[in-house]
């Protein structure tokens, strides 16, 4: 097994099943620098929905003649590590890639693997200040080739974005991680914790929510600015998902200005959910990200919450 500095993974899938996966693609990355970029088709042995499809430009006549995950294993698995050692995984939006991965071992009944991951969606939130932090947004921001969903390339953007992310907060991912304190010097300098999977699950890699909520305790209002005819004025409000129109900093911080309360997470104090654009990959085929599940539940038990659109909430300023 060759040791690398970490390798970046990209999934595509056949439909809205973790265990449909059609495409796998790996980047390796060695002395802080792209060794290699690998994909595979996958016969996925199910069928494609129309919306996956769409996405990734991948279907049935594409995967015809293509190994299965089973057969295609022995192959990949090298890359992965062995049980005594084994490399250090990273994705954007981790999570949707590990249960993929995670999903796709059990489907057929293969051995099941201890790893630890970092993601780029995490790392990337708590080194850059961007209107969006898609794969293809964040690409664009900082003049790195977009892999625009196919997974050799989104993997090879990935790492990318995780070696200029490294060189931004001086994180030396080359270098052996030999101890609890290596990880601990990574986790410190990313803001961000790795996760974790084995036979009994994963815990996922997070952004350090503290950080989260001192950036939001460091809002303070604009007494001068408040506005006691706002619907906003003395409310608390949440929001989710990417403003097209500014950062959610900013927004965060008209609301202070007016008056209002922002909160990091919705709950029964909540008097509005403010809604931008969700990526898909995060929130699944639904569009709703777990904030707006959660606010949509309690207003069918009776609370008094409204949901918004940004262009709702731009109105009523």
């Amino acid at each position: 097994m060759e040791i690398y500095d970490f390798i970046s993974i990209d999934f595509e899938t056949a439909n809205e099943y973790r265990d449909s996966a059609c495409q796998l693609g790996i980047t390796t990355v060695q002395n802080g620098a792209i060794k290699d970029v690998k994909s595979w088709l996958i016969n996925p042995e199910q069928s494609f929905s129309t919306f996956n499809t769409s996405i990734h430009g991948i279907d049935e006549t594409m995967v015809q003649g293509q190994p299965t995950f089973k057969e295609l294993w022995p192959e990949i698995l090298p890359y992965f590590g062995n049980e005594e050692m084994g490399n250090i995984i990273v994705a954007h939006n981790a999570t949707f890639d590990i249960k993929v991965l995670l999903c796709m071992l059990e489907r057929y009944n293969i051995a099941p693997l201890d790893g630890i991951f970092l993601c780029t969606l995490a790392i990337a939130r708590r080194t850059w200040v961007q209107p969006s932090y898609s794969l293809s947004s964040l690409c664009n921001a900082f003049n790195i080739i977009p892999g625009k969903h196919d997974a050799g390339e989104d993997s090879r953007a990935c790492a990318e974005l995780l070696l200029l992310a490294a060189k931004e907060k001086e994180v030396d991912l080359s270098k052996d991680i030999a101890c609890d304190n290596d990880f601990n010097d990574i986790e410190n300098k990313f803001q961000v914790y790795f996760g974790t999977f084995n036979s009994q699950g994963y815990i996922p890699s997070t952004c350090k929510r503290k950080q989260k909520a001192k950036l939001l305790q460091a809002i303070k209002g604009d007494k001068s600015k408040e506005n006691p005819d706002s619907i906003f004025y003395q409310k608390h409000v949440v929001f989710t998902g990417t403003l097209s129109s500014m950062r959610r900093l900013e927004a965060q911080q008209i609301i202070a200005d007016i008056g209002g309360i922002n909160q990091t997470g919705v709950n029964k104090e909540t008097d509005y959910l403010i809604v931008g654009q969700q990526d898909f990959k995060i929130v699944g085929e639904d569009g709703m990200s777990s904030k707006q599940e959660k606010a949509i539940k309690m207003i069918e038990k009776g609370a008094t919450l409204e949901i918004l659109s940004e262009n709702d909430f731009l109105r009523s300023l």
